[in-house]
């Protein structure tokens, strides 16, 4: 069977190129044809065939600019040849040209900023002192835009996704069924961590207006509560501003990577107040005995169950997180318990059901 794997763009290390990889373990032969891709930001595939066309030439820093460019790049790519094609992608790669090839698109989730998160982007599309062009072009193109993402949509033969969440939003915005496969964690890693008595709250994830951390320092400082926040982005310094001299909140950059299972090991709880898809940090947490507090809308109504390793609030507030906080008694769980329910999302667990997904529409 010939095999094509397809993805947006490989340019930096994150939680669909984690996706993209157990794929390419799956299918080692496998050409990955994608619009931009970059060896130094990310060195994960310098084992694999991986194949792009013109838009390699414009720089990594550009690519949120062109997503017109990729509809085009992608709608033109014929890939007839293959047997099999698997996309993995939240944008446009899912529009390539199959022939009769079955065309199986592991969707995280239909493209943020032109359907879900569309006025969350008009609000800060997150390009600094060019914010206000990159608001005025996604103003005016995205109607065209979400035409075209869902002619895009039409085009795999089957829809696979990564929660609950994610399924529903293929359903309302591309009027497909997905098949919910969650994607891979890194659970063993955290695994081997010891046990410890467990003080304080923790975060690591990459610093972003939407991840929502300005809720975590200011309701960790309202309630009286320690909080170690892991990662670095463009928000960084505001979250530093909104910490003061407050001797509660702490940051460490993702440069010590090696810490995390530790730090997570020694805390209380992870706290998760975004709305994402799923969120692979929260269950790399549960995966280190760790209960994990989470905002109630998203993917982690998938692996988040209250009273057993973790709890909601149901507002995404400081005085709604300031709530859950104070009530939060980590005494109460069981940490065998939460490891334990973090391993149904391994990559093996994802190896096994996605090949099982694809050996069944290939006898079809």
């Amino acid at each position: 069977m010939k095999v094509a794997i397809v993805c947006d763009w490989l340019t930096v290390p994150g939680g669909a190129e984690k996706v993209l990889l157990a794929v390419h373990q799956m299918f080692p032969e496998a050409p990955i044809y994608t619009s931009k891709y970059d060896k130094k930001g990310i060195d994960w595939f310098l084992d694999a065939d991986v194949r792009t066309g013109w838009l390699q030439i414009f720089p990594s820093c550009l690519r949120r600019f062109l997503a017109p460019l990729r509809q085009r790049y992608f709608s033109h790519l014929d890939l007839s040849e293959y047997d099999l094609i698997i996309s993995v992608t939240g944008a446009e790669a899912k529009s390539i040209k199959k022939g009769n090839a079955t065309h199986v698109c592991y969707c995280h989730v239909p493209t943020q900023y032109y359907w879900e998160m569309y006025d969350d982007y008009i609000k800060n599309p997150g390009f600094g002192i060019l914010n206000p062009l990159a608001r005025l072009g996604l103003k005016l193109g995205v109607k065209p835009l979400r035409k075209a993402d869902f002619k895009a949509a039409q085009q795999p033969d089957y829809f696979v996704t990564i929660s609950s969440y994610a399924a529903d939003m293929i359903k309302q915005y591309y009027k497909r069924e997905a098949t919910v496969i969650a994607p891979p964690v890194e659970v063993e890693k955290f695994h081997n961590s010891k046990s410890h008595k467990r003080s304080g709250f923790i975060n690591f994830s990459r610093q972003v207006s939407w991840k929502r951390q300005d809720l975590i320092v200011k309701a960790c400082i309202k309630a009286g509560k320690e909080v170690t926040l892991i990662g670095d982005g463009p928000e960084h310094e505001q979250l530093v501003k909104y910490a003061g001299n407050s001797p509660l909140v702490h940051f460490i950059p993702f440069s010590e990577p090696a810490k995390l299972h530790e730090l997570a090991a020694k805390s209380e709880a992870f706290i998760f107040p975004s709305k994402e898809p799923f969120g692979i940090a929260p269950v790399e947490a549960l995966a280190a005995g760790c209960p994990v507090i989470a905002y109630s809308e998203g993917g982690a109504l998938d692996y988040v169950h209250a009273g057993k390793n973790g709890e909601f609030f149901k507002e995404q507030s400081v005085d709604s997180l300031v709530k859950a906080l104070k009530k939060f008694d980590g005494s109460k769980y069981s940490e065998k318990e939460i490891v334990k329910s973090a391993d149904a999302f391994s990559a093996t667990e994802f190896k096994r059901k996605l090949q099982e997904f694809i050996d069944e529409k290939m006898a079809k």
